[in-house]
């Protein structure tokens, strides 16, 4: 039987705060419920991520322009970033100034680079299989629908026979 969780004070959730900004950046949603897992108690887990957006070392619309940035450049969608950042907390308004930029760019593009990626390994694929599996795949990457029919069409040729 585990022993029952310490509670931390303000003074303990500060240092437990501080090692967690030191691995990586954390969302001020994923920072609070990182501390109240750890035995923070919801106010000091609130007090303690305000202080440290005040001071600067957590910033929710950085860390959404960052995850966006690296997560685009590995292939992912709009959509899918979107989702993600909803998922770590991040407020509707900085989810949409951050994926703004990305939609800018030519997600066209990007969609037909990972199809000429996935392409060789659905070769020996029938056709329809082949565009199914292509268009699933870059549907759960996040690209829209549009873009994905698009591409799909000229990846795979497929006989209107």
């Amino acid at each position: 039987m585990r022993a029952p969780r310490r509670v931390l004070d303000l003074k303990a959730a500060r240092l437990a705060a501080g090692a967690l900004l030191a691995r990586r950046a954390w969302t001020r949603a994923e920072l609070t419920a990182r501390l109240r897992r750890r035995g923070a108690p919801p106010d000091v887990a609130t007090d303690v991520a305000a202080d440290l957006e005040r001071r600067g070392h957590l910033d929710d619309a950085a860390f959404a322009r960052h995850w966006v940035t690296t997560r685009a450049a590995r292939g992912y969608g709009a959509a899918r970033l979107r989702a993600e950042l909803r998922a770590r907390g991040v407020a509707s308004g900085l989810i949409d100034a951050a994926v703004s930029a990305l939609e800018g760019s030519d997600q066209l593009e990007e969609a037909r680079r990972l199809a000429r990626r996935r392409m060789p390994a659905l070769q020996r694929t029938a056709p329809l299989k082949a565009a199914s599996r292509l268009r699933d795949h870059l549907l759960r990457r996040g690209f829209p629908g549009g873009i994905v029919a698009q591409v799909v069409r000229e990846a795979v040729r497929v006989p209107l026979d």
